[in-house]
């Protein structure tokens, strides 16, 4: 039986220290927040219970769907048919079928053939090894062409990640096209899925499950340090002082990996320090009106800084219309030291002008969740720049979203990550 550390209480520490406890080790859990869940961890938001940042399942999920079985909430997933739409300068256009691109005004029927065809092929792909090198942009202009790039995916891209936007993996694009491609009742309709109850949901059960087989979870623990002796693991320094550990698996952004472990080496601090991350300032709202059927509409206009806004309530019923506005970009930007309230008036004033019909008064409440490092930025070949998991001390793993590549971040890469973790860990006789 191993003495098993986890840093970090979001999806996937709590998944690596559940399966770790599960195997038979001794667990414990630190987290710096007062609340586990991480990025899915909910708040009350007037009486309801949701997430600060926006979850939601697709089909091809299947590490969240044999993580659930398995804690005995399978039947928790509850399935729902949505939308996808377009607002570009000023209009509406429903997206993400057939006949909707067909209907498409904006496209030539050639660029249409080569858009569809493009977006089929990734539904398709085993993998995505042929355009690895290849960087977004370049991807879809040769396959779409640079007026369908310009028209639809440019200033998505600029908005969520400005001065990296020629920059980004066209594996990390496609891979996203092809997770919510096949997440599908049918040709002609969309499906998704969310978690009954929501992220918190999962979480509990995660939390009930990990201490009912002994483990320990320690919030508002932030870890200082993880400490080494002879090249192995050999405990945590946190406030209290030190607690022994022979085996570490660290969850926590990579950002704050360096200074957490100055013991990796030189190569290994040198990899995680490197890469870049983009921030995110998330708006929720509670409106007495829907703004659209969608539950994602992208936006694309050149004077609203958002790429598009997330109707959470067309998918998870409730009683209010619930609405996420995120406002990504790198923490260096000078906006991202605006207060709160700007952001939402901001957020309101786009809304009105995607639906007139809705005003000001119909705000019922408000708040703001900021991450600093919310969006890893996948560069092409961008597994080759980063370190093992199992890292060059002994005893030790780390790993965040970044590893989820080329996938995004989400509870099912979450869920598939932390199980390869704890199996990684010494089998109990």
């Amino acid at each position: 039986m191993a003495n098993v550390a986890v840093i970090g209480a979001g999806a996937m520490g709590l998944a690596a220290a559940y399966h770790a406890a599960k195997a038979g080790h001794k667990v414990t859990v630190y987290e710096a927040d007062t609340v586990p869940g991480g990025m899915a961890a909910h708040f009350d938001f007037g009486g309801l219970s949701i997430e600060r940042f926006y979850h939601f399942v697709c089909t091809p999920d299947q590490p969240t769907f044999d993580l659930m079985t398995e804690l005995g909430i399978g039947d928790q997933m509850e399935w729902v048919e949505t939308s996808m739409g377009y607002f570009i300068e000023g209009k509406h256009y429903k997206w993400g079928d057939p006949f909707s691109l067909l209907r498409f005004p904006l496209m030539s029927f050639f660029e249409k053939i080569r858009y569809g065809a493009s977006a089929f092929c990734q539904t398709k792909r085993p993998d995505f090894t042929g355009i690895e090198g290849m960087t977004a942009k370049d991807w879809i202009v040769r396959d779409c062409g640079e007026r369908v790039y310009n028209l639809m995916w440019r200033r998505l891209l600029e908005l969520k990640f400005y001065e990296y936007t020629d920059k980004i993996s066209a594996s990390w694009i496609a891979t996203r096209i092809k997770r919510v491609g096949r997440s599908r009742k049918s040709i002609l309709q969309e499906k998704l899925g969310h978690i009954r109850g929501g992220s918190q949901t999962l979480v509990d059960r995660l939390v009930s499950e990990i201490t009912d087989m002994g483990g320990i979870i320690r919030l508002g623990t932030p870890v200082v340090k993880v400490v080494t002796q002879d090249g192995r693991v050999a405990g945590l320094e946190i406030d209290e002082g030190f607690t022994p550990h022979d085996h570490v698996i660290s969850t926590v952004p990579t950002p704050h990996v360096s200074a957490m472990i100055p013991d990796l080496s030189v190569e290994e601090r040198e990899k995680l320090d490197a890469i870049e991350n983009i921030g995110c300032i998330c708006i929720l709202l509670k409106l007495k009106k829907s703004v659209s059927p969608h539950f994602w509409l992208n936006v694309i206009d050149e004077h609203m800084d958002i790429p598009g806004i997330i109707e959470f309530s067309n998918l998870r019923k409730m009683p209010d219309h619930i609405v996420y506005v995120p406002y990504y970009m790198p923490t260096s930007n000078p906006k991202w030291e605006d207060g709160n309230a700007d952001f939402v008036e901001t957020a309101m004033k786009y809304i009105s002008k995607i639906n007139p019909e809705i005003s000001e008064d119909d705000l019922i409440d408000s708040t703001v969740g900021r991450l600093r490092y919310a969006q890893p930025v996948c560069t092409p070949n961008f597994l080759d720049g980063l370190p093992s998991i199992q890292t060059s001390i002994e005893g030790l793993q780390v790993a965040d979203t970044c590893y989820y590549y080329p996938e995004d971040r989400g509870i099912s890469e979450s869920s598939r990550l932390a199980r390869e973790m704890a199996a990684n860990l010494p089998s109990v006789a």
